[in-house]
This record gives structure tokens, sequence and C-alpha cells, in this order.
């Protein structure tokens, strides 16, 4: 274990333990716009949701390497106001290419290729090929190095608070019941250095509500130690509210389900708690969960 105290190192080296380890984390693709009118695009993934009453997004603008701010933090200082667009696969390059330290004043809707649409509220223009986009008004500016004064040093940055005052979604990413697909969706997000991951495919899994069950720790030894079982299996287990009855347990095993494991194991030499958790771990990728419980206890 690497164990690393933030003030023992340089910013910058802690930096990099921390955006190679937590994440994915969503772009927000902001457009803004200076009080003479020039437009500004660019992403940050220090980015989030924080909370929904009222609709409130959050996203935080570093200081660059030379101790300046950067052209969206200037540009909301003036106009309070920006378009958060979210970033998918197919937009992925363009945005990166925003994302370059052209001058301030420059257009980056242009140089990336970008449809600029004007909003319906505020003043900045939204993203025409992001598959979602939120007009915002900016609440508040909350520098996280607050004694650092007029000169700031490079990494501090500003938690640009806003409320989301309209939305804008495509409609091919929503499915035949009105919900959103994030199969269609298809973010993106960032991680360390220069690596992004796609929220696509078989990197998109869901996983069932909680509910209060029994508990890891009620999960009898023998199960909570195996070492076929994984830590999702045993959090599956013990989401389940009770443990399957006795009389559940004999029945289970008289209906023949496991004669196939019991067999194996008589003749085939293998050790039956094995083969049991084997079976219980397939049920439970199948989400069978009292099944696998009355594989597990038919022992």
């Amino acid at each position: 274990m690497k164990t690393v105290n933030p003030s023992d190192v340089q910013p910058n080296e802690f930096y990099r333990f921390m955006i190679g380890t937590i994440g994915p984390r969503p772009v927000a693709f902001a457009s803004t716009i200076d009080a003479n009118g020039n437009v500004n695009l660019s992403p940050f993934s220090f980015f989030n949701i924080f909370g929904y009453n009222p609709p409130t997004l959050v996203f935080a603008p570093t200081i660059n390497r030379h101790g300046h701010k950067k052209h969206t933090l200037l540009n909301l200082e003036e106009v309070g106001e920006v378009v958060i667009n979210v970033v998918n696969y197919a937009m992925v390059e363009q945005m990166s290419l925003a994302s370059a330290d052209f001058d301030r004043g420059i257009n980056e809707f242009e140089k990336a290729g970008f449809t600029a649409v004007p909003s319906d509220r505020i003043r900045p223009p939204r993203v025409a090929e992001s598959p979602a986009a939120f007009e915002c008004v900016v609440k508040q500016i909350i520098p996280t190095n607050p004694d650092a004064g007029v000169s700031e040093s490079p990494g501090s940055a500003h938690l640009v608070i806003c409320e989301i005052v309209m939305g804008h979604f495509h409609d091919n990413i929503f499915d035949a019941k009105g919900a959103i697909d994030p199969h269609q969706l298809d973010l993106i997000g960032r991680m360390g250095a220069d690596w992004y991951c796609r929220a696509h495919g078989d990197a998109l899994f869901d996983v069932a509500r909680p509910q209060v069950g029994i508990g890891v720790d009620q999960i009898p030894g023998d199960i909570r130690n195996s070492t076929i079982l994984s830590g999702n299996d045993l959090g599956k287990l013990g989401s389940f509210d009770v443990l399957p009855t006795p009389s559940e347990i004999k029945h289970f095993r008289e209906s023949g389900a496991l004669n196939e494991l019991i067999d194996e194991a008589r003749y085939g030499c293998q050790y039956l708690p094995d083969l049991l958790h084997l079976r219980a771990k397939k049920l439970l990728a199948e989400r069978k969960i009292k099944e696998a419980w009355l594989t597990l206890l038919a022992n």
C-alpha cells in the first residue's frame, strides 16, 4: 500500500494520483460569453450534479500552470451564464481540440467545428451536436483557495455553482418508454493522463436498487469466507431480506435440482461445497438470489 500525504509532495504530483484514481469523470463542455459578446467553449472534468431542487450543477475551472484564470472563469465573472453541454463518443476528438490553449476571444465553436445554437433563456449558445445541454445561470463562484489573494497558485480552483433554467435533449437518446437510454447516449468519461472511457456496450451494467437485507455480517462464515464468491456476490446475498427456512432448503434438495452436482462430487471426486458455490455464483449473476441461497445452504 502506497500512502501519500499531500503536503509531502508537489501539488501537481498529488494531482496525478487524484485524476488517475477518481474517475471516470463526466465532462462539462462549457460555453460562455464575455462582456463584448465573444464566445468561448471549453471542457472541464471537475464536474457533476449536486442537487435537483433546484437543479444544480457544479464545475471547477482551475488556475492554469502560468497562474492565470482560464477564459471560462473570466467570462463568467463578466457574464454569469453558461451552457453545460454533455459529451458523447461521437464528439470527443472535437471536444479535445476545443480544450487547446487558444487566445482569449477565439471562438472554439469554429476552431473545433461545432454548430452554435442560440439558447432560449441565456446569452451563450449551446452545442448542437451535444446529446444534452443545460442552460444555466451562475449562482455563486467560490475559490477553493480564498486566502491566495490576487495571485493564485496553479491548480487552485473556483467552484462554479450553476442553476439549470432550461434543458435540451436529442430525441434519439430516449427509449420507447421515454426514459434516457445510456446505450444511445454513449457518454465518455475522463480518466488520468490521456485516457478516457466510453459508457457503451459491455461497459454498461445495472445494479438492483438497494434494500435492507440481512447484511454480509449475517452470512454464514463458510459462505462469507468463500474463495469462489466475490465481494459483489456477497453484496447480493446480503441484500436478501430473510434466509430460506429449513423446510424450504429440504424441499429444494429433495427436488433433484442438485442431483447432478451431488453425483459429480460422489463419482468425480469433486468437493461438493465448491460445486455449490460455483453454481450459486452463476445464479447470482442471473440475479436468482433465493435459488443461490438455497443452493449454498443445501450442503
